[in-house]
């Protein structure tokens, strides 16, 4: 006799190797939808949104919407037609999203999912590696003037040098999640000394991890005057929107080194815009923005000391198979309804 059978809809692009993982899991008790030609092509790997403007045909949408109404599992939020049409709204009996993104209390929130019986699983964890590489690629370029040896290389010019080192200086993490967790380790092994600031993070896990010191979040502004360089990891919640503002900016020494891998709206952006063009921060490397895309007239794409990312930093090669790792993981608790054992599970209250 065959167990309850249970239907997974695949909402975003996903590569066929990966929808086989995910049948193996369970084949006799797991239906998994997913039609390739339901979904944009792709703009780059691991691409989760596809080409700008994809319309279904009437036939493809009948297919589309019959899917999720069926799905009692999302492989992702299933997004909304470029007239802003369907969604969530039409896969009313799914009670379990693995999503592909971290931070995703914000959406949960905006979707006005917050309250709702749905279990949301994350992809915390997944991120973190390139996140971190990409804290370096920053600190590196303007500790070790990529800039000015860019241009000596140009002209052609030899002339010695004096650049600057990472041992011994200062690193101010506002979220010490399993990102701000990777970038400590990466700023530790350069002897970069590590303070934190994270109200989960509690003293004998800060020690464990290395950290000199940590701050409540009442204790932002006394931590910041000490730091060579801050990183932003912390999630978009209500607490930390805008947390990175004015007057937190004027609290940072001059010439700081400002690093966002966590969300843009934690920052004050045109706060931060001022404190670049003054000097007062030296060099910012962003991955994240308060409006994305970006904006063309931003005059953060042309500020010789910023480095824009099209919140791309975490979009690696091998993304989407360490997120099915984690997929197949919970899916196994979940038919087995061992749900204390799933990783990753959203508090919807706290949004993270």
């Amino acid at each position: 006799m065959v167990d309850q059978q249970y239907v997974i809809f695949i909402a975003t692009p996903l590569e066929p190797a990966h929808i086989d993982r995910i049948r193996a899991v369970s084949p006799d008790r797991v239906e998994v939808i997913y039609e390739p030609d339901l979904h944009p092509p792709l703009r780059y790997t691991c691409d989760h949104n596809g080409i700008d403007g994809f319309r279904r045909t009437p036939a493809q949408e009948e297919r589309w919407v019959e899917g999720l109404g069926r799905a009692e599992i999302l492989f992702d939020f299933p997004p909304k037609d470029p007239d802003g049409n369907g969604g969530m709204d039409l896969a009313p009996n799914v009670k379990w999203i693995q999503t592909t993104s971290s931070g995703v209390g914000k959406r949960v929130a905006d979707l006005g999912l917050q309250g709702s019986d749905i279990l949301f699983t994350t992809a915390k964890g997944v991120h973190a590696g390139p996140l971190s590489e990409f804290f370096l690629l920053g600190v590196l370029k303007h500790f070790k003037r990529y800039d000015f040896l860019k241009d000596e290389q140009r002209a052609h010019h030899w002339q010695r040098y004096c650049g600057d080192d990472l041992e011994g200086k200062v690193l101010a993490l506002i979220g010490a999640g399993q990102v701000g967790g990777r970038v400590a380790a990466v700023a530790r092994s350069l002897g970069m000394r590590v303070l934190a600031l994270d109200p989960q993070l509690t003293p004998n896990r800060a020690e464990e991890l290395g950290y000199e010191k940590i701050f409540p979040t009442s204790e932002l502004h006394e931590m910041l005057p000490v730091a060579d360089v801050v990183c932003v990891c912390a999630p978009h919640t209500p607490e930390t929107e805008r947390m990175i503002d004015a007057e937190a900016l004027r609290a940072m020494k001059r010439g700081v080194v400002f690093v966002n891998i966590g969300r843009g709206p934690v920052v004050d952006e045109p706060a931060l815009v001022e404190a670049l063009r003054s000097g007062h921060v030296a060099f910012a490397a962003l991955d994240v923005f308060a409006t994305e895309p970006l904006p063309t007239d931003s005059p953060l794409w042309d500020m010789p000391n910023v480095l824009v990312s099209p919140h791309s930093a975490s979009t690696v090669a091998t993304e989407n198979r360490r997120i099915v790792d984690i997929f197949c993981h919970n899916l196994e608790c979940y038919l087995d309804g061992r749900l204390d054992d799933m990783k990753n599970v959203l508090d919807k209250a706290r949004m993270y």
